[in-house]
């Protein structure tokens, strides 16, 4: 099983969270791609969009299956991974660097109510 990494935070959902300043990074966990299968195509939001907290910000298609991407936190959206658009296999091949998602700017501490790595691992493993 990977590991996740320590300076991440992680949703149930296996969304991870980087935070930079009042910026969040959002992608899937090596756990999620690994279920998932060879990532085929990745849909995302616009510059601009807001995206709420438990709600759906995009899809990701693999040969196997479409699956959702929770929001984990809310917050306006800055910045889509367009290389994600040509390369959607980058999910698969580095889901916590290249394989990011989008970032957003949060107001607040509401990822402090994510899990971490410690956590999101004994969730996994059960």
């Amino acid at each position: 099983m990977s590991q996740a990494p320590d300076h991440l935070l992680y949703t149930k959902e296996h969304e991870w969270v980087r935070m930079e300043g009042n910026t969040a990074y959002i992608g899937i966990t090596d756990f999620a791609q690994s279920e998932l299968g060879d990532i085929v195509f990745v849909e995302l939001p616009d510059i601009g969009a807001t995206i709420q907290s438990g709600e759906t910000f995009g899809t990701v298609e693999s040969v196997k299956t479409v699956s959702d991407l929770y929001a984990p936190i809310t917050g306006k959206v800055v910045k889509v991974n367009a290389e994600l658009n040509d390369t959607p296999e980058k999910v698969n091949e580095q889901p916590y660097e290249g394989g990011w998602m989008i970032a957003i700017e949060v107001d607040g501490t509401e990822y402090q109510g994510l899990l971490s790595a410690k956590e999101y691992q004994a969730q996994i493993a059960e």
